[in-house]
This record gives C-alpha cells, structure tokens and sequence, in this order.
C-alpha cells in the first residue's frame, strides 16, 4: 500500500518488464524512507546477492566434482548433489526478477572465475598473465551486466 488520495490507501503494482513499482495517477507517493522505491531497491540487492550465493554453489559443486572420483566415494559425491541442488534453486529465485541472460552468464561467470582461482591457489594450476588476464576479461563481462542491468 503507498500514500493515499484523501486518507484512503492507493494500491499499488509492479511493472512485469522492468520491476518498478507504480501507483495510479493522482495520488501521492510514500514518505520517503518508506517508500516502495526503497522496497525495490532492496529487493534489487537481495536477487543480486541470491544470485552470488548461486555462484558461489556453482564454484562449491564444480570444485566438488574433483573429489567425488566419478561419484564413487560417498560423501564427496552427496556434499556435490547437494550443492547443485542449492545452485540450481538460488538460480532460480534470482530468475524471478533478473533477465534470463544476464543471470545464466552472470552465475556462469562466477563459477568459472571461482573454480579457475581455486585450481591455480589450492590445486597449483597454472597461473600465467594470459590465463589471468582471461579471467579478468569474465569479471569484466560480469560487472558489466551488473551494471546495465536494472533489477
């Protein structure tokens, strides 16, 4: 519910192509603080951070691969399903208010740089100005659709 028109609440909706919250003409908006621009804000920060948690899934069960052997030792192998499951399902409420794209290539992203920079940290992989300068062209990418993305 925003402001009213004579005391009386306005209904309020969401515009399904941009995420923007609106109420009809004529009436007055919110106390700022309490206003739904600042419910959308945070909203906006929450998908963001659901999606960063779905990328860091997306490292934890790539990483976990490694160590399943081929899912023949048990507990490597439940901890990586397990972590999947949690990267899909995050991924999926981040779709709720991200475009498709940006959220794929963003949770892509984040799992290729992850994985990259733990091979070269933990598995001593190796690490040369060519490889390295890769992965910052992908944070590149990923802060880039960050950026021109309005959510």
């Amino acid at each position: 519910m925003g402001g009213g028109v004579a005391g009386r609440a306005v209904e309020v909706g969401r515009c399904y192509t941009c995420g923007a919250f609106f109420a009809p003409a004529g009436t007055t908006p919110p106390p700022t603080g309490q206003g739904l621009d600042d419910l959308a804000t945070l909203e906006g920060y929450m998908t963001w951070f659901i999606l960063f948690m779905a990328g860091l899934f997306e490292i934890a069960w790539a990483v976990g691969l490694k160590y399943t052997h081929g899912f023949t030792r048990l507990t490597p192998s439940v901890l990586t399903l397990a972590a999947m499951a949690g990267s899909i399902a995050l991924l999926g409420l981040a779709l709720r208010q991200l475009p498709l794209g940006t959220a794929y290539a963003v949770w892509t992203g984040i799992g290729t740089v992850g994985t990259a920079i733990f091979g070269m940290v933990i598995l001593g992989e190796p690490a040369g100005a060519m490889r390295l300068g890769c992965i910052a062209l992908i944070i590149a990418g990923i802060v880039g659709l960050k950026l021109l993305t309005p959510a």
